[in-house]
């Protein structure tokens, strides 16, 4: 991101502090709502609406947030982190009682939060965290542990020896830091499973599909691809069928969204696991209406996400017609 951009974004968060903490008195002030949220109005930052996973969210939060009584702005960063900056700064100059944020990207994912914490406004960091300037509380799946777990069934279907491709997400971002993590780690306890090829997909699928065929090309004898999101992982699946390899690659991805559990149905991925999406969202918003009315709430808060594969279709049918 442009440097002079962050300068200005960080002046008119200055300016605006005023205005918002008078917003925010009048947001927050006699709330009756569970945890004071009555009235307020939350600021949801999505870092791109085009994915599913973050629509489920969006969903969760906009459904939590009406039971409370509470109003929800949504932005779209599209991916763009500096579009995002600007966005919850308009939150900011609207006095917003909280902000639910889930980062576009790595690069300057600190700055909202340090602007919002100058107007005396809650940021509830969810899938994503800025190490710098974490948020009142991070939201997210355990994906350290999540992936390991994959990593470890992955071993196990190939009997400990295989040549890996790993399509990764945004680098730098916590889910493809800890999806990295814990697959590797499965990885390290099978001297016998190599990772021949790995590179950034920045969370695209047809730049996924792209790099997969690339992957294929220079190495045919890949019998294994894990797609850091289900998007990713159905990208390969895309590449592999259309490559026609025989035998098959095993092919994993991660998030449980409706396209990757149907994948999974049908055989065309062979496993994913399940992030609870609606469970986020409303400890989202129960966490920003626990702030607001001057609870305090736990610094982390990591969900178990479940493990899923084209073995067990009685579970898959059940995820679909009910995501947690």
């Amino acid at each position: 991101m442009n440097g002079r951009r962050v300068c200005v974004v960080a002046a008119a968060s200055v300016m605006a502090l005023s205005l918002a903490a008078c917003n925010r008195e009048s947001a927050s002030g006699g709330g009756s709502g569970e945890g004071g949220c009555s009235g307020v109005t939350l600021g949801l930052a999505v870092a791109n609406l085009n994915a599913n996973f973050f629509n489920q969210i969006k969903q969760s939060v906009d459904a939590e947030a009406a039971k409370v009584g509470a109003t929800v702005q949504v932005s779209d960063a599209g991916g763009d982190s500096a579009t995002q900056v600007n966005q919850i700064q308009d939150f900011i100059t609207r006095g917003v009682g909280a902000i639910i944020y889930i980062p576009a990207g790595a690069t300057a994912a600190g700055v909202p939060v340090k602007a919002a914490e100058q107007a005396d406004i809650p940021v509830i960091n969810v899938d994503r965290n800025a190490p710098d300037a974490p948020g009142v509380t991070f939201i997210a799946s355990d994906s350290v542990a999540a992936s390991r777990t994959l990593g470890d069934w992955v071993v196990e279907q190939r009997n400990g020896e295989g040549n890996v491709a790993i399509i990764q997400g945004q680098i730098g971002t916590t889910p493809q830091v800890d999806r990295q993590t814990g697959f590797e780690a499965a990885l390290a306890e099978a001297p016998g499973m190599q990772v021949v090829a790995q590179q950034s997909s920045d969370w695209d699928p047809d730049k996924s599909f792209r790099i997969a065929q690339d992957m294929i090309q220079a190495n045919p004898d890949i019998n294994v691809f894990f797609g850091q999101s289900d998007q990713i992982a159905l990208g390969a699946v895309q590449a592999v069928e259309g490559a026609k390899l025989d035998p098959r690659p095993l092919i994993a991805g991660f998030d449980g969204d409706p396209a990757g559990l149907e994948a999974v149905r049908d055989g065309r991925l062979d496993a994913t696991m399940v992030q609870q999406t609606q469970l986020m969202g409303r400890l989202a918003v129960q966490s920003a209406c626990d702030v607001i009315a001057g609870e305090d709430v736990p610094a982390e808060q990591l969900q178990e996400a479940f493990l899923v594969t084209k073995d067990d279709p009685q579970q898959v049918e059940e995820y679909i017609a009910e995501h947690p």
